[in-house]
């Protein structure tokens, strides 16, 4: 029951974020299940729970959607995600895990200090790449959120279609990843007891309902840089994730 508790919490703050940037559930709830239930039940866990929030918020923002850019990036998710799923089963969690982080906040670095420096994208390869890039970051460590916000601040993507796309982009990425990692043998939720799943939907449901009040106080700029922010302390707390470990 502590373990469904600490779900219901951390869930429940994942998706309060998440409805107010457009991400926050994977950042938060991947980078602590990892630790309590290890890396690959862990990330499963939250690979599901990640898309049935998706699925709940998309709901409610479907009109903001761009869904132009959501078949640009969804289909290819599957291109990362499968390389990913086969590297989890040759290669060390930690070694994974200092590469994703790594990558991760340098990536950040450069569109948060850097964004004035860097050219507008331009046509669908951006956003392709960015789509294979995140299928293979939350096939890993159950974090797609990040690689689509570069894509955003590079293509200067605005924030309110930005966050409702990539609800819908959060479907795919979570049922694919499960799907792919299973389907390898790279993991299973077979053992995970019922109160995770019911406690994770219970605080879904609360951080979802205080997110959209919340939503409509927060200025568009403010939101822009919740993301960043989430996206950011994702990357730290990958690289946590080894320290832990280590240690």
């Amino acid at each position: 029951m502590g373990l469904a508790l600490l779900v219901f919490a951390i869930v429940a703050i994942g998706s309060l974020l998440q409805r107010v940037s457009g991400m926050g559930l994977g950042l938060v709830a991947g980078s602590i299940l990892n630790i309590v239930m290890g890396p690959i039940e862990g990330i499963l866990v939250v690979n599901l729970l990640a898309a049935i929030n998706a699925t709940m918020t998309t709901v409610i923002v479907r009109k903001s959607v761009d869904w132009k850019k959501f078949w640009l990036i969804a289909p290819v998710l599957v291109l990362g995600a499968i390389p990913g799923a086969w590297l989890i089963t040759v290669v060390s969690g930690p070694t994974l895990q200092v590469v994703v982080g790594t990558l991760l906040l340098s990536a950040l670095a450069i569109v948060t200090f850097g964004v004035q420096r860097i050219p507008h994208a331009q046509g669908r390869a951006p956003a392709v790449i960015a789509g294979i890039i995140a299928g293979f970051m939350n096939t890993l460590a159950g974090i797609a959120g990040p690689a689509i916000t570069v894509y955003a601040q590079v293509a200067r993507w605005p924030q309110v279609p930005f966050a409702a796309t990539l609800q819908p982009i959060f479907i795919v990425s979570g049922l694919v990843s499960l799907t792919v990692k299973v389907a390898s043998g790279a993991g299973t939720v077979a053992s995970v007891t019922p109160w995770v799943w019911i406690f994770g939907i219970l605080g879904m449901i609360a951080g979802i309902f205080i997110g959209a009040r919340a939503s409509q106080k927060i200025p568009r700029s403010t939101a822009r840089k919740i993301s960043l922010s989430v996206a950011t302390l994702g990357g730290v707390m990958v690289l946590l994730r080894v320290l832990v470990g280590l240690f």
